[in-house]
């Protein structure tokens, strides 16, 4: 696996496919792991970058004074591009992954192709939060990397209906994020990123065309976090996919791999 060296720290990343460069951003302590249901299928059409953030799985983080935030991992992605060349790519990225995606929309605009937001939030005082319990499950970090704590955390975030049909899928998403390392001092710095990531009154200058798609049974950022994105981002559309959840681009890989790929190529999604 290559990889991206920056001062003391570096980032492991994966390109496969040709095409217009299509960089995925993970969610929440996640790493490239999680695009396992995109990245064979969207290299059809495009070259797919995945990277590992900073400090998870096979990416290092450098000496006690290396911060991670939504600000770092944007410049990462940026930095990322200039190492291989690419002067404009498209920029997907879910729940967290979409802090950063919105973060380096407005940071690097000129690096900006089209923007994809999934199951994210403009963050700030009028984000809707997903109930109490869920909230809980995030703030622990209490045997962070273990298979008790990992399934609490992953499960909730499908649907019922998919995790009784499919468990083995979920057993594969549990046992990826358990076999990607994730230091609790990152987790931390993560989770306070996020907890203070306040775009509402900045992703109006957003001017790259944007596809904004949530499902309507998210329990983890609640669908009309997607909806407020949608009025404030001018040059946006949105896509609400009955039925999906958090997991969503697992859960219905083929009907999102289809509407990403229509976006990106100019067709209706």
């Amino acid at each position: 696996m290559p990889f991206l060296k920056l001062r003391d720290l570096s980032i492991c990343y994966h390109s496969v496919g040709r095409g217009e460069a299509l960089i995925l951003i993970p969610g929440f302590a996640s790493g490239a792991w999680a695009w396992f249901r995109q990245i064979e299928n969207l290299a059809k059409d495009f070259q797919v970058i995945t990277f590992d953030p900073r400090g998870i799985a096979n990416s290092s983080l450098g000496d006690g004074e290396t911060m991670v935030s939504i600000e770092t991992i944007a410049d990462d992605i940026a930095a990322l591009l200039d190492e291989l060349k690419i002067e404009r790519a498209n920029i997907l990225g879910i729940s967290f992954g979409g802090f950063v995606a919105q973060e380096f929309a407005l940071a690097y605009p000129d690096k900006l192709k089209k923007l994809i937001l999934a199951c994210t939030s403009f963050g700030g005082a009028n984000h809707v939060a997903p109930a109490w319990e869920v909230q809980a499950a995030f703030v622990s970090t209490d045997d962070l990397n273990k298979q008790e704590r990992i399934r609490k955390f992953i499960v909730p975030a499908f649907t019922p209906d998919f995790y009784h049909a499919h468990p083995d899928v979920v057993e594969q998403v549990c046992q990826l994020r358990e076999q990607n390392y994730v230091p609790e001092t990152v987790y931390m710095q993560q989770l306070e990123s996020a907890t203070a990531f306040d775009a509402e009154k900045r992703v109006s200058r957003i001017q790259a065309e944007t596809l904004i798609l949530t499902g309507d049974t998210d329990v983890v950022v609640p669908c009309e976090n997607s909806r407020n994105l949608a009025r404030t981002i001018s040059n946006s559309k949105l896509e609400i996919i009955k039925g999906g959840s958090h997991m969503f681009f697992i859960e219905k890989a083929g009907e999102f791999n289809r509407i990403v790929t229509n976006f990106l190529e100019g067709k209706s999604v």
